[in-house]
């Protein structure tokens, strides 16, 4: 997310300062995507598929015996959304949380229900920027509602797995599906961490070369990205933690085990972030350096010609004296001596100068 998008999200929820709690309006990085709801249903021997359905339709589902996750991508229907966590008995303040997409990563406890928040993190269009979007989740007994802001995400594979009833996706419960998702939040963090050490290498490559300027801000703009990673990152040990705190009724012990996993893969993500942090400050530091090394040189230089011109100038300034009887001055040779005076101290200058190893 760049500043840009910051700042416009600083000034929407600025917009809601004279609302009431439970509020519901859209607040996030630009126009919200259309709203599309889609549906998988599944049980150990049945998948059901559905793209389009309204809420009533979803209220069956609620105390279905199978496995519901219902996905919601897009938050421009406030209504729609509003409406369906209603039926799903969800508290106003959390309808409200899932349209503000700046929320923290966090989870919270509800009678019938788990909320988290975590940020999916994936390579944008450009294979550069990083992206980062808000997934917000609701675990009840047999279901699984999940909101993010835009079309696409990182459950593909997950989908084919429950479709293709491969793995224990379709053998569990909804908690196991949320340990699923996300897992696969999770591990999509490293594909876009290498691309950061990828920019990271190449930065300090260049650093070697030729540090110029425009690498300060190559530099304060990629640590801008990698504290914001840290940011969306760190919170989420302390939701998987939590998660696995939850009752025996939500979350299984044997999903606690594998959720135990995941929490060992996010703190090897911590531990990656905070080496590009180290490594960040620290071509930081040898960019200043090499600048200052380098207008060093430039001082030296400028020194060792001012120092040559120091005897030239008294010289001069010795025979440009207004004196009408100063005998040098009638002798044809007096000229090319000083000039050839000058060219000696000069070239003794040097021979000194370098033999000192100041040149």
């Amino acid at each position: 997310m760049e500043r840009k998008g910051l700042r416009l999200m600083h000034k929407q929820t600025s917009k809601k300062v004279d609302m009431p709690p439970g509020s519901l309006a859209y607040i996030g990085d630009g126009t919200p995507a259309p709203t599309k709801v889609s549906v998988m249903d599944y049980t150990e021997t049945e998948v059901r598929e559905k793209i389009g359905i309204t809420p009533e339709e979803c209220l069956p589902l609620r105390d279905s015996p199978s496995i519901t996750w219902l996905n919601f991508s897009g938050l421009s229907d406030v209504e729609t959304i509003r409406q369906l966590g209603e039926a799903f008995g969800l508290h106003p303040l959390v309808m409200e949380d899932i349209l503000h997409t700046g929320q923290r990563p966090k989870l919270e406890q509800y009678d019938n229900y788990v909320y988290l928040v975590v940020k999916m993190i994936y390579r944008g269009e450009n294979g550069k920027e990083i992206t980062y979007e808000q997934l917000s989740l609701v675990l009840g007994k047999n279901y699984v509602l999940s909101f993010q802001e835009r079309e696409g995400d990182v459950f593909n594979s997950l989908r084919e797995r429950i479709r293709n009833n491969k793995g224990r996706l379709r053998k569990s419960g909804a908690d196991y599906l949320v340990y699923s998702m996300v897992d696969s939040v999770v591990d999509n963090y490293f594909p876009a961490l290498e691309k950061v050490g990828d920019r990271v290498e190449d930065i300090e490559e260049r650093l070697t070369k030729n540090p110029d300027p425009v690498l300060l801000g190559d530099i304060y703009h990629l640590k801008r990205e990698v504290i914001f990673l840290r940011k969306s990152i760190w919170p989420l040990r302390e939701v998987i933690a939590s998660l696995m705190r939850q009752d025996d009724d939500l979350v299984s012990p044997g999903t606690n085990t594998y959720l135990r996993d995941v929490y060992d893969h996010s703190i090897q993500v911590m531990d990656v972030v905070d080496t590009y942090t180290d490594m960040l400050s620290g071509l930081l530091d040898v960019y200043m350096s090499s600048v200052s090394h380098r207008m060093n040189e430039i001082m030296k230089i400028l020194t060792i010609v001012a120092t040559i011109f120091i005897p030239l100038t008294f010289i001069v300034g010795l025979y440009g004296m207004n004196f009408r009887f100063m005998p040098e001055l009638s002798n044809e040779l007096a000229y090319p001596a000083v000039l050839i005076g000058m060219t000696g101290v000069s070239i003794l200058m040097l021979f000194y100068f370098r033999r000192k190893g100041w040149l």
